[in-house]
């Protein structure tokens, strides 16, 4: 029993020994597998080496030699395999390079037919020079010992034309001599440097790539220089790595240029390049300064999402495109002064961190600066442009998600005292308001809209019935909500953004104080341009003046037709018609020069002053006028003081105490110069500005006639009212006090 009893417990023993061996070697496992996930995925791997690199072969003499006997078809293209092979340059070298250079370019030259290299996935040592191996071809000459395609010539000459007239130009301007006759390297091949990577310093300087190049991926150890070359087909340098600095001064891309996501680690400059087609950057990186001065940009320039961490110039570029820095991360200043743009500049989503300059920039008719969603914040960052130009420039398309922004403008362009620009963004927010107040009037509810009106807007039955079993869970609360809902795409949403609107239900108290706001908006819009125009406002005032002064003559002079006729002569008929149309001319001149819709602010100041006063004068006439003082005017002037007045507190009645009954005398009727009275009356009541004191008497006077001064005289109150408030925010000095206290 004893010696059963040690054995079962030696047992248990070597059974826990067991256990607690095997619970090591697992915890030791998984220590293992940790570190190797670590391993694998805890470092950061360089840009070049994102694809898995190949192994890579030693090129030497031996197999440079063979590789040149069999070229490759690569896309129905001959090209030299070179691929995969660690290419040494380096001065130690100095027999393999003089080799290898010689080689390649006897083989390069000697082919009837197009020959190019690819060198994808090689790894080059020491500096390499495209332009000891291509054809060397005169720069302004047709070479007769080198032989070319129909097409490749077609190529050349179009250069040589090109580079011809740029001469004669620069002879004729600076009265130079005739250039030498330089030299340029010439591939008839299409090279390929995919996922390439070169040590040393790399130059393609005064190269004419024929068949186009491929450098998706390349590395760039040292200076890349490009200075001069030519690239007649589509280019790539998609994700390409120019670790030192990049040189691609006029440099000239006839086709397609692709430099997506490529980084630029150090300065890079594209100084008088030319891009004849659409230039792709986007989602590139530029580190430290770029220079993109004088480049000329043919097609369009996609800067999407770009980033850049240095100073950067565009300075004299000429944009014939479009050019897009949508989402773009500018974190140092960023120049555009004296370029051209010919279509629109889209800012849209960009992230500005420090100054962006305009000045002194062309914006073609239809050009602007889109800079809805723009990342912007005075306080850290400047829009700098020409005064009175940048503002006019600017375009946000909705008001939704856009308040913020409008005011940062705002505040950036009055820190800069330039005011009428920050007016004319005032002028953009509040016309985008107006919008907004007009597409709650008359746009379809997402969230009450039955299906059918839905379809009537330009909603599919299935898109309609979608938005409906959405809102019956949730109500939308914008109209971009739409987006997320299955079968209405982008597309869709554009085509009716402007016709629908995502509120609440609106009673009709709510509509009618809605219809009342836009009423109210729009009539300041039109007439003062929302306080941002002293000229417009000046304008409309003149043109009723004008009106108001004609109609008082009128009523005081044409009395009656019958039985007896009470008429003024034909010449004070034409004095008061030349006079007022001066006066109308010249606030017409001012309007049509400063409103936006000229027409419609016409429109809107002769529903203002039209309508009551013709009502009324129709009604005069109509009952006729018999009463005492037929022969004497209506109108009284005081004659106790003969000087310029400033009337704000003026009535257009005459007081009552009887001692001002002497003071005040009708305005003469035989003086060849009383049309000026009638000017003056409505200079008084518009204005409260006049050289006379001109008011109604007050005995033997129609109501009819009482009611029209008066008229005018209430619009005179809301005219200074809006011309005050005009003035503060345009004159500068004003405008400062009033903003900055």
């Amino acid at each position: 029993m004893a010696e059963a009893g040690v054995r079962e417990g030696r047992q248990g023993f070597w059974g826990m020994a067991l256990g607690r061996r095997v619970w090591g070697f697992m915890i030791v496992g998984f220590m293992i597998v940790g570190l190797v996930i670590l391993g694998l995925f805890g470092q950061v791997a360089p840009a070049w080496g994102a694809i898995a690199q190949p192994d890579r072969v030693p090129l030497t003499v031996e197999t440079l030699q063979q590789r040149l006997k069999t070229p490759l078809q690569l896309e129905g293209q001959a090209v030299l395999d070179l691929r995969r092979t660690r290419i040494d340059l380096r001065p130690d070298n100095a027999e393999f390079r003089t080799q290898f250079y010689a080689l390649l370019r006897d083989r390069l030259t000697g082919s009837s037919t197009p020959l190019g290299i690819d060198l994808s996935y090689a790894q080059i040592l020491g500096d390499f020079s495209m332009g000891e191996l291509g054809g060397r071809s005169p720069l302004y000459a047709d070479d007769p010992n080198l032989v070319y395609t129909e097409n490749e010539q077609t190529q050349l000459k179009r250069d040589r034309r090109r580079i011809a007239q740029l001469s004669q130009l620069s002879q004729s301007l600076l009265l130079q001599a005739q250039p030498p006759n330089l030299q340029i390297t010439v591939l008839r091949g299409i090279l390929r440097l995919t996922q390439t990577r070169f040590e040393g310093n790399t130059s393609f300087a005064n190269t004419f790539f024929l068949s186009g190049l491929e450098a998706s991926g390349a590395s760039f150890g040292q200076l890349s220089d490009w200075s001069e070359a030519r690239f007649s087909q589509a280019t790539s340098f998609a994700g390409a790595l120019f670790r030192a600095k990049a040189r691609f001064r006029n440099v000239i891309f006839f086709d397609r240029a692709n430099f997506n996501q490529a980084q630029f680690q150090d300065d890079v400059t594209f100084q008088s390049g030319e891009f004849q087609a659409t230039a792709n950057f986007s989602k590139a990186q530029f580190l430290k300064a770029a220079n993109l001065s004088r480049s000329q940009w043919d097609g369009n320039a996609d800067f999407a999402q770009t980033e850049w961490q240095g100073l950067t110039e565009f300075d004299r570029s000429q944009f014939a495109k479009a050019l897009f820095l949508a989402e773009a991360t500018i974190a140092q200043p960023i120049t555009f002064r004296e370029v051209r743009f010919g279509q629109p500049v889209n800012l849209r989503g960009a992230a500005l961190l420090s100054q962006v300059d305009f000045g002194d920039a062309d914006f073609a008719p239809g050009a602007y600066l889109n800079v809805s969603a723009l990342q912007f914040n005075p306080d850290e960052a400047t829009i700098l442009g020409n005064r009175g130009q940048i503002g006019t420039v600017i375009s946000v398309p909705t008001l939704q998600g856009n308040e913020t922004l409008l005011r940062n403008l705002v505040r950036n362009f009055r820190a800069l005292e330039q005011i009428p620009d920050a007016n004319h963004i005032n002028y953009l927010t509040q016309k985008l308001h107006l919008r907004q107040l007009q597409r709650d009037l008359t746009g379809t509810n997402l969230n009450t809209a039955t299906e059918t009106a839905l379809q009537r807007v330009g909603f599919s039955a299935t898109q309609a019935g979608a938005i409906a079993t959405a809102r019956a869970q949730q109500r939308l609360r914008n109209t971009a909500d739409v987006l997320r809902l299955d079968g209405i795409d982008l597309a869709t949403y554009v085509k009716v953004r402007d016709r629908i609107v995502a509120t609440d239900a609106q009673g009709g108290i709510s509509w009618l104080s809605t219809a009342s706001r836009w009423l109210l908006l729009s009539g300041l819009l039109l007439l003062t341009g929302f306080g941002t125009n002293g000229w417009l406002i000046f304008g409309v005032g003149l043109v009723a003046i004008a009106l108001y002064a004609l109609l008082f003559w009128v009523i005081d002079r044409v009395r009656r037709f019958h039985p007896q006729p009470i008429l003024p002569p034909w010449d004070e008929a034409l004095w008061i018609g030349i006079g007022n149309s001066v006066l109308a001319l010249a606030g017409l001149s001012a309007i049509f020069r400063n409103a936006e819709y000229p027409w419609l602010t016409l429109l809107c100041l002769g529903m203002v002053t039209v309508p009551l006063p013709l009502l009324l004068t129709l009604r005069l006439y109509q009952k006729g006028r018999y009463h005492d003082q037929l022969t004497v005017s209506y109108f009284v002037e005081d004659g106790s003081l003969r000087q310029l007045r400033l009337l704000i507190n003026r009535l257009p009645v005459i007081p009552k105490f009887p001692f001002f009954r002497d003071r005040y005398t009708p305005i003469p009727w035989d003086r060849r110069w009383n049309w000026l009275n009638y000017i003056d009356l409505s200079l008084n009541n518009l204005l409260r500005f006049g050289f006379n004191d001109i008011r109604l008497r007050d005995e033997n006077l129609p109501g009819i006639i009482s009611s029209l001064i008066w008229y005018q005289w209430s619009l005179g109150l809301l005219y200074i009212g809006l011309l005050l408030w005009t003035l503060s925010r345009t004159i500068p000095g004003v405008n400062l006090l009033i903003y900055f206290k």
